[in-house]
C-alpha cells in the first residue's frame, strides 16, 4: 500500500484531519527525515544511507522515528523521541493544556487525537522541529543496551 492509498482508503470525517496532521508533521521535521510506508501507515524515518545500522530490532529496516495511523476511535502520533527522551516528554505533557482543552491521551509513545477537531498543529508542529536527524541518533543510541 503507498501513502496515497493508505491516505484514500482513511474515512471522510477523519481524512482532512489526518492530511493535516501529515502535512504539520511533513513541514515541521528538521531536514533528513523520509516518510515511507512502515507497519501499514506512513512513518518518518531516517534512511539508511544516513544510518546504515537501521532499526536494532530489524536492522534491514531504516530506523523509525515518528509514525501516524488512523484507528478505530482517533489519529495516532507515535513519536519515538518521545519515548526517549523524558526531557521532551516533560515538556509536552507540560504544554498540552495551553493548547487544548481536552485531557492528553497518550502512551509511551503514542499520542492518540480522539477529537479531530481539538488537534492541537502548532503544539505539534513544534514538537516535531525539536529532534534533529542528528539528535535522534544519538539519543536513539543511547538508550541502546
Amino acid at each position: 500500500m503507498t501513502i496515497s492509498e493508505y491516505i484514500a482508503a482513511i474515512d471522510e470525517t477523519r481524512r482532512s484531519a489526518y492530511e493535516r496532521l501529515l502535512t504539520t508533521v511533513t513541514n515541521a521535521l528538521p531536514e533528513g527525515f523520509v516518510c515511507i510506508m512502515q507497519y501499514d501507515m506512513p512513518t518518518f524515518v531516517i534512511p539508511k544511507e544516513l544510518y546504515p545500522a537501521g532499526y536494532h530490532v530489524t536492522p534491514e529496516l531504516p530506523l523509525p522515528f515518528l509514525s501516524i495511523g488512523v484507528q478505530k476511535n482517533h489519529i495516532s502520533l507515535y513519536h519515538l523521541g518521545l519515548y526517549a527522551d523524558p526531557a521532551l516528554l516533560e515538556w509536552f505533557v507540560a504544554e498540552y493544556p495551553h493548547h487544548v482543552s481536552t485531557k492528553l491521551n497518550m502512551g509511551k509513545s503514542c499520542i492518540r487525537f480522539s477529537n479531530i477537531n481539538k488537534i492541537p498543529y502548532t503544539l505539534i508542529e513544534e514538537l516535531v522541529s525539536r529532534q534533529s536527524v542528528d539528535d535522534y541518533i544519538k539519543l536513539y543510541e543511547s538508550n541502546q543496551p
